[in-house]
C-alpha cells in the first residue's frame, strides 16, 4: 500500500480540507469471477487472505473523523518499464515462449504506471474527488489470453505457449496462484466519473510504450 498526505488547517472550507491518497490492489480486494462486473461500490475484501489485507491495508490508511478528504486507489497489474507485472514476463515472451496464463479466460484488469500516477495525482488535486477510485484502465474486458496475445504481438513474436495452473500453483502458492488463475471484471466507473482522462486506455498503446 502506498499512501500520501497533503495538509492544512481543519477549520478551511471543504475544497480546501486536507487530503490523503492511498492506493491497494483492485485484483485482490474484489472476488474471482468470470462474470461479475466489480465498481467502487461493490462488495469484496472478506473472502480470503489477501482480500483481508487490503481491507485491512485501507483501514489502516484512514484518518478518524470528516475534517480529511480520503481517497483509496484500488490498482490492477500496473505495466511499466524496469520490473513489477511486465519484469517477469519479458525474458519469455522475447523468447517466444509467452502465453496465457491457465485456461487464459480469466480477466486481467491492468493499468499503465502512467496513469496510476495520474490517478493519484487528479486524486490529490481535484477537490470533489473522495472514497475509492478504481486504477484500472476502461478496457476491463481484457482477458489473460488477450492480455498474452497484444504482449507477443508488441515484440514481434509468437505468444501461444500456455503456462499450466499446476505449474503456477507449484511456483506461486494456492493462494497467490488464484490471483493469477482467476481474475475480476473491474471498471473505473468513479474514476472516470470524476473526470480523469486516461493518457493509455488501450492495452496495445500501452504495452507498446512499455516495451519500446
Amino acid at each position: 500500500m502506498s499512501s500520501l498526505r497533503r495538509g492544512c488547517p481543519a477549520a478551511m472550507p471543504p475544497s480546501t480540507w486536507p487530503e490523503r491518497t492511498s492506493s491497494t490492489l483492485s485484483e485482490a480486494y474484489y472476488q474471482p469471477s468470470p462474470t461479475a462486473e466489480y465498481d467502487e461500490d461493490s462488495p469484496g475484501g472478506d473472502f480470503d487472505f489477501f482480500s483481508n489485507l487490503v481491507t485491512k491495508w485501507e483501514a489502516a490508511a484512514r484518518l478518524p473523523g470528516d475534517s480529511t478528504r480520503q481517497v483509496v486507489v484500488r490498482s490492477g497489474v500496473v505495466l511499466g518499464r524496469g520490473g513489477g507485472a511486465i519484469g517477469h514476463m519479458l525474458l519469455p515472451f522475447r523468447l517466444g515462449l509467452g502465453g496465457p496464463i491457465g485456461s487464459g479466460h480469466q480477466f486481467f484488469p491492468w493499468i499503465h504506471i502512467g496513469d496510476l500516477a495520474g490517478i493519484l495525482a487528479h486524486a490529490l488535486e481535484a477537490s470533489h474527488v473522495q472514497g475509492v477510485l478504481n486504477g484500472v484502465a476502461p478496457a476491463s474486458t481484457t482477458t489473460n489470453a488477450e492480455f498474452a496475445q497484444a504482449l507477443g504481438a508488441a515484440l514481434g513474436r509468437p505468444a501461444f505457449i500456455p503456462f499450466p495452473s499446476t505449474v503456477v500453483q507449484a511456483v506461486f502458492g494456492r493462494e497467490r496462484a488464484i490471483m493469477l488463475l482467476e481474475g475480476q471484471k473491474v471498471v473505473p466507473r468513479r474514476t472516470l466519473a470524476t473526470g480523469y482522462q486516461y493518457s493509455f486506455p488501450e492495452l496495445g498503446a500501452a504495452l507498446k510504450e512499455v516495451v519500446a
